[in-house]
């Protein structure tokens, strides 16, 4: 007959901050908008961008450093393909946004 082990209480569990857990995990940091770099030092800006497919508004991260570009993204609601214009002034500040859909 075999005899069982008593159950030993888990030992606690230490305590571990945000940066302890992401480097134990191999997690990424992520970025909030709100804690983002202002656009001037980072080269980079969160916009809120409509979705011309589902009309879904949803944040996306654009570089503006390289200056006027325009990209394909999918959308994070439907999936569907959008190209983004970005038009940048000769200040390096964001002028406008458009979404449409790719044909």
């Amino acid at each position: 007959m075999k005899r069982r082990r008593p159950h030993s209480p888990a030992a606690p569990a230490a305590t571990l901050d945000q940066k302890a857990i992401d480097a134990l995990y191999g997690l990424e940091p992520v970025i909030e908008p709100e804690q983002s770099a202002p656009a001037s030092a980072a080269g980079t800006q969160f916009t809120s961008v409509q979705c011309p497919y589902c009309g879904e508004p949803f944040d996306t991260l654009l570089d503006i450093s390289a200056g006027s570009a325009s990209y394909i993204e999918d959308c994070q609601i439907c999936c569907r393909p959008i190209e983004i214009g970005i038009d940048v002034g000769a200040d390096g500040a964001l002028t406008s946004v458009t979404a449409r859909r790719s044909d």
